[in-house]
């Protein structure tokens, strides 16, 4: 279990994961905007999932859809992105239920800190969501492992 990985639910409406990654903020954000490096590491393999479809435009006022097969879309729009420090998304595929998800990337002395903050219309909407905030110390680890990668590449 990834022990780097904190998850903590701040309020009922509100779930605060933490992570600090051993990369300079511009890969860690290149990993979070580009489709295809994206669909390397955000799915947990424990889950046997496949990320069919990866369609991003990450920038204010863009949209992505992710397709896990069938009619299995997880889709949204971007409220803001500012690279690499700060991406802002919307989940709509809940209809009016859907969560906004921030994630602020903080580079310090050539490491980035992730904080991705999960808020949800209600508490009903969080409880809903069945804890997937929980799959991302895998998640996590997959990203560390692409970025090692990424740096010995740049």
């Amino acid at each position: 279990m990834d022990t780097n990985t904190k998850v903590e639910q701040t309020s009922d409406r509100e779930v605060v994961v933490t992570r600090t990654f051993d990369a300079p903020a511009r890969l860690v954000f290149q990993a979070w905007s580009d489709p295809e490096l994206f669909r390397r590491w955000w799915v947990p393999k424990s889950m046997g999932m496949t990320l069919h479809d990866c369609e991003m435009d990450v920038r204010t006022g863009g949209t992505y859809r992710l397709n896990f097969g069938g009619d299995m879309d997880f889709y949204g729009r971007y409220l803001e992105v500012t690279p690499p420090e700060l991406i802002v998304w919307t989940n709509e595929e809940g209809s009016e239920d859907g969560s906004v998800t921030t994630i602020a990337f903080t580079e310090t002395d050539g490491t980035t800190t992730v904080v991705v903050t999960e808020r949800f219309p209600s508490k009903e909407a969080m409880e809903a969501d069945g804890g997937a905030a929980d799959a991302m110390h895998e998640t996590f680890a997959q990203l560390d492992e692409l970025l090692v990668e990424l740096a010995a590449a740049s």
